[in-house]
């Protein structure tokens, strides 16, 4: 144990290495933040309806990997799901589009215009996904919930723009984690969201 704290010790003398590190975890404040930043327009009080959605099923698959802004009506609801559905579908059209396979055989330049791809579709399928949690939030909540009215298309354009900029947000934390800081930085996102949300799914079995 002794070694292990001294090990610890030398690693923080490395600034460098510290550096990433302290980054790390800035940025990963900052998005457990966010998780708890209702969006603009709802009332927080109101959200019991919408935890009690999430306790079973994909709801609360839902919620794990968002570390619970899902069941918050976060700024952050949609997590870095769309990113990772977009980097399935890239991957799966690689396998079947010439165009994709010859960026994957052009090293770091093709890689760079996947990525690019990537973000893209990343935002289509947040303005795709977006709309429908909304739907979801008018079928849950009650309309008391909503402050500018039940189905006022200020809130749905308004909401639907801060999910799809929450997921831009964290996408590009994730990146940055990745190249400023330490290890992957959407695997981090999503340790860190499962870890925040395990004390309270424990609580409700």
């Amino acid at each position: 144990m002794k070694k292990f704290f001294e090990s610890l010790a030398n690693v923080w003398k490395i600034e460098e290495l510290k550096n990433r590190i302290l980054l790390t975890l800035g940025l990963l404040l900052v998005y457990r933040f966010g998780a708890h930043v209702t969006l603009p327009g709802i009332d927080a009080t109101q959200l019991h309806t919408l935890a009690g959605q999430t306790k079973n099923g994909i709801g609360s698959i839902l919620d794990m990997f968002t570390g619970g802004a899902f069941s918050k009506a976060s700024v952050f609801a949609l997590g870095i799901m769309p990113y990772i559905s977009a980097s399935i579908v890239v991957q799966l059209m690689g396998i079947a589009i010439p165009y994709l396979q010859k960026l994957q055989k052009d090293g770091e330049s093709g890689r760079k215009k996947i990525n690019q791809i990537t973000r893209w579709l990343t935002i289509v399928i947040t303005l795709v996904q977006g709309p429908g949690y909304i739907y979801n939030l008018y079928r849950t909540l009650p309309s008391n919930a909503f402050l500018l009215g039940f189905d006022s298309f200020s809130f749905l354009f308004s909401s639907v723009l801060i999910l799809t900029t929450g997921t831009i947000f964290a996408m590009w934390l994730g990146e940055k984690i990745t190249d400023k800081g330490i290890g992957n930085g959407i695997s981090l996102l999503i340790m860190v969201g499962i870890l925040a949300r395990l004390p309270q799914a424990f609580i409700q079995e």
